[in-house]
């Protein structure tokens, strides 16, 4: 079963106005793990689209998505799949073995995607120009970053996958931070992007514990409350931050202008309100 929700863009001088639900009907992703279906959020930020698909030890097969306008969704996009769950496979021309943390980059043209087995998968994806190779990559094939200190808790590691210094994509830049014991604190100082969206997907976060994610424009902050599995669209006026009530990891993952990870805007830490 697919189904697809349609997100349109957002300017910052109309998000100023929006109160907790429709901030959360804009930019809060949730929902999107569901047993034996696959759900797709297409945004108008970059054209990126996020999802989730749970075959639930069976298999599900993406291929046509009408706001894509092609016959199949890869013919003008490339695709990141993460795995969040268990062991599955991912086909899309070649079988793929996936463990958790993995991630599977597709490029144009690969076809329709299968998942199957007991895999949870993110699903990330944006037009592409060109036709490049797939590649599977795990966890020690990424360039890993170490920033951030216990002190201002904030100790984290962030490992690239889909990155420049890792292997080449068209626009999706996509990595996974995983915080350390202790700090709550992701993406703090902050920073915006203007060239690119981006968008959170918060994992590993106990049942029971929260993260508040931060947006909108530096000097008009707004957030929004998230639980394990859930995310949200930033778009590339506003920042994108946030702290949680237990450690956690997050996927994050661009698409826009420029594939430059430091190419950032910082704001700095008196700046923000």
């Amino acid at each position: 079963m697919l189904s697809i929700e349609n997100r349109y863009a957002i300017d910052p001088m109309t998000a100023r106005r929006f109160d907790s639900d429709e901030l959360r009907k804009n930019f809060h992703v949730g929902g999107i793990f569901a047993d034996g279906e696959i759900k797709l959020i297409y945004t108008h930020y970059d054209r990126m689209i996020v999802g989730g698909a749970v075959p639930a030890g069976g298999e599900l097969v993406l291929d046509e998505v009408k706001h894509c306008g092609t016959a199949s969704i890869l013919d003008r996009r490339e695709m990141v799949v993460v795995n969040i769950g268990a062991e599955g496979t991912v086909k899309a021309g070649e079988t793929y073995a996936m463990a958790k943390g993995d991630m599977l980059y597709l490029g144009r043209g690969s076809g329709p995607v299968t998942f199957a087995g007991n895999g949870r998968f993110y699903i990330l994806s944006a037009p592409a120009h060109k036709e490049l190779p797939s590649r599977l990559v795990r966890i020690e094939d990424a360039a890993r970053v170490d920033l951030g200190s216990q002190e201002t808790s904030n100790e984290r590691t962030i490992h690239q996958f889909v990155h420049p210094d890792v292997m080449e994509s068209c626009q999706l830049v996509v990595g996974m931070t995983k915080l350390h014991n202790g700090s709550v604190w992701n993406t703090m100082p902050a920073h915006v992007h203007d060239r690119r969206m981006e968008a959170y997907l918060y994992i590993d976060l106990p049942e029971d514990q929260m993260a508040v994610h931060l947006m909108g424009e530096p000097t008009e902050t707004r957030h929004l409350i998230v639980r394990n599995e859930e995310g949200a669209i930033s778009p590339p006026w506003s920042i994108h931050s946030g702290a949680g009530s237990a450690s956690y990891t997050f996927i994050w993952a661009m698409a826009g202008d420029n594939v430059n990870y430091k190419d950032v805007e910082m704001v700095g830490m008196g700046e923000i309100r």
